[in-house]
């Protein structure tokens, strides 16, 4: 680790003791994670350090290989051509956008296919990942001659029209941790002891902020810890009610209800990366470390329910990409009687789609709202490639 580094962590916790003191000696954990993640020049989406890749702390599915957003494309295609024949705008937002690898694939297959894309926009509260996306698509853009107009956005539009995107977003939000004892639940934030972050137990949590699951205290053990996803849900009804017509598409890891609240799942889903590491320690490096927890699908499916949504999807990322021909993708893009060539794409293949690795864990979820007015979507969104398989909901 280099000084600045140790100097940039050093003072980030400064300024989570200050919070912590200024209000009474505990803050709740949402608090504490918002500050890690997206304190100016100090969280860990707001400075410069390499994230992505095998110098930063973890790899996505999009920096994996370019056959997880050709495959997107397909989904997305069909949707794209319904909204350009209804008259509507053709347009992709983007939240959480990374590099902007996910953005370049999409609209170089997607003008590979022939679909209408008038606009890609972004939406990216780090100012440093900012930047780099806009490098890298003014260069591709040059590149490919692409016709497809590129923007980014400083808060969600009102009443928008088009497909929204969201890969590996949502275990970025901040969450509250709970913890049972004696048959109540009770929030779970930081203190300081000893000049050290700590665990500090707060107030009992409100029977309203609990998912039905967690109703009944028999079903878990004393000191059961959970997460809770207030935020996660109220950007999703944010997001939802501001989705006039068009189609959400989600990747992320995390489990439904009855997975994600299983009384052997005892000390919760909260996981640190840092260098291709997992750490369970929340509390270590501040700042210099990425801070997620899974997503709780069932509440976020819920939530978009209840903000309008008509139709719903849950299912594996294994199962989307094989029924949106990955597998022909890859074989287009290699020979496997050349092993050489073709020993990357399986190994990327691989990590995609194995249950060991990424194929079950990571999820896509997806609703539409007021599409079928337009697009003659079924009572669920087979008609979508990718989106025909068991819905998990």
């Amino acid at each position: 680790m280099s000084r600045s580094e140790m100097e940039r962590t050093q003072l980030l916790q400064q300024k989570i003791k200050a919070k912590i003191s200024q209000n009474g000696g505990w803050i709740p954990f949402s608090n504490y994670m918002e500050m890690v993640l997206y304190t100016p020049e100090y969280g860990y989406y707001s400075a410069g350090l390499p994230k992505f890749g095998p110098a930063g702390d973890f790899i996505t599915a999009p920096e994996l290989t370019p056959l997880f957003g050709q495959t997107i494309a397909a989904c997305l295609a069909p949707c794209l051509h319904a909204l350009q024949q209804a008259g509507l705008p053709t347009r992709i937002l983007e939240f959480g956008a990374g590099s902007g690898k996910l953005a370049e694939t999409l609209v170089q297959q997607l003008t590979q296919l022939g679909a209408p894309l008038a606009h890609y926009d972004f939406l990216e509260i780090s100012p440093d990942l900012a930047k780099r996306q806009q490098a890298r698509l003014a260069e591709a853009k040059k590149q490919h001659a692409w016709h497809t107009e590129l923007g980014w956005l400083q808060a969600m539009p009102n009443a928008f029209v088009g497909i929204i995107l969201a890969n590996e977003v949502l275990d970025a939000l901040s969450c509250e941790v709970i913890k049972l004892q004696q048959g109540r639940w009770f929030f779970q934030g930081v203190g300081v002891v000893a000049e050290q972050l700590q665990w500090s137990t707060g107030g009992e949590v409100p029977t309203d902020w609990l998912p039905q699951n967690l109703q009944n205290t028999d079903n878990f053990p004393e000191d059961y810890t959970t997460e809770i996803h207030p935020q996660a849900n109220a950007w999703i009804h944010t997001l939802a009610s501001s989705l006039q017509t068009g189609l959400f598409l989600s990747f992320d890891y995390g489990f439904p209800a009855h997975e994600f609240y299983h009384p052997q799942r005892q000390a919760g889903s909260l996981m640190v990366h840092h260098r291709h590491h997992s750490i369970t320690d929340p509390f270590y490096l501040p700042g210099l470390c990425d801070l997620t927890s899974h997503v709780e699908w069932s509440g976020v499916s819920n939530t978009a329910i209840d903000a309008g949504a008509d139709a719903l999807y849950l299912n594996n990322q294994a199962s989307f990409l094989l029924e949106a021909g990955i597998s022909d993708l890859a074989l287009q893009a290699g020979n496997p009687n050349n092993p050489k060539q073709f020993l990357p794409i399986s190994q990327a293949l691989q990590k995609l789609l194995s249950e060991a690795e990424m194929g079950e864990l990571f999820k896509v979820f997806a609703f539409t709202k007021n599409l079928r007015t337009f697009f003659p979507l079924a009572e669920d969104l087979s008609i979508l490639p990718g989106l025909g398989g068991r819905n998990r909901l």
